[in-house]
């Protein structure tokens, strides 16, 4: 077995490098995040879940790779999330912006019902839905409040037992 095929990489200089490059965007990542806060690595936006792959992508790029070097690459993701904050920020302050920037979740079945033309619209099949329900532990369909596909593509199901209803405060921004 010829052993320099997989160690022709492996070199101390080449180590030294991973060591200090892994170390210092962790760091940076560290530093980053308390100083945006955790709220960037939520899913709570689509901006903040594509925050979270692109800041994964360049970590990843930068050290396996060392393309983007790895300074580039700290100041790329120190870049990434002050974007995300910036956008944040528009969005917490400008409902306008908020509406144009980020999509609505949209009702994919209410009081047991199924809407058809909804999952027509964001494309999520009745075997995706029926997987849904099952993951939530729904037993009956009569017990589901509602299902909604989320800004981030997950789906949260509301259910219960009983004809518990949902408060408005929950369904303010689902679009039906």
């Amino acid at each position: 077995m010829n052993w320099d095929y997989f160690t022709k990489d492996f070199d101390l200089p080449t180590i030294y490098s991973l060591l200090i490059g892994t170390t210092l965007i962790y760091v940076a990542l560290i530093i980053y995040t308390r100083i945006f806060g955790l709220k960037s690595f939520s899913k709570m936006t689509g901006f903040d879940f594509i925050n979270t792959i692109a800041i994964g992508n360049i970590f990843a790029m930068s050290i396996g790779t060392g393309n983007p070097k790895l300074l580039m690459g700290v100041l790329i993701i120190g870049l990434l999330y002050l974007m995300n904050h910036l956008i944040s920020i528009i969005q917490f302050k400008s409902n306008k912006a908020q509406n144009l920037l980020d999509n609505s979740p949209i009702l994919l079945m209410k009081e047991g019902k199924i809407i058809t033309e909804n999952l027509e619209k964001t494309k999520v099949t009745k075997d995706e839905l029926r997987g849904k329900l099952r993951e939530a532990n729904v037993l009956k369909l009569s017990q589901v409040r509602a299902v909604i596909l989320e800004t981030t593509g997950d789906v949260s199901v509301l259910h219960s037992e009983d004809d518990t209803q949902i408060e408005t405060f929950l369904m303010e921004d689902v679009v039906t």
